[in-house]
């Protein structure tokens, strides 16, 4: 399970960069859970065909995250709003004006994201 929300992830934030024929077949394996070999009967190509441009589209777009890093900020800024939200409710059932200081510091880190 993992490994297709992993896929899906780095495809929602480079599927762009890939070719058309590469984001139909990709789409088809990650999204719309066909087989290998249903796929290479409507493209037309052969099963091992599509496993290569599958593993290469898995390459190209893990390529991409190592260099541009956009989902692991996604995942870190996701955390970090989370912890806000969470500090939030502690203050309004505190007051303490610590957490407001807390609050500020994550907000100026993920503005340096």
């Amino acid at each position: 399970m993992e490994k297709i929300v992993t896929q899906g992830l780095l495809y929602d934030f480079y599927g762009e960069l890939l070719t058309d024929h590469q984001k139909r077949i990709y789409e088809d394996v990650v999204f719309n859970d066909m087989s290998l070999s249903e796929i290479a009967e409507e493209q037309g190509i052969s099963r091992q065909g599509v496993h290569d441009l599958i593993k290469r589209c898995d390459r190209l777009l893990e390529g991409y995250e190592t260099k541009l890093k956009l989902v692991e900020k996604f995942n870190q800024t996701k955390a970090m709003v989370k912890e806000i939200q969470e500090l939030t409710g502690q203050y309004k059932k505190s007051g303490d004006q610590a957490l407001i200081d807390k609050i500020e510091e994550i907000s100026e880190k993920i503005g340096q994201l």
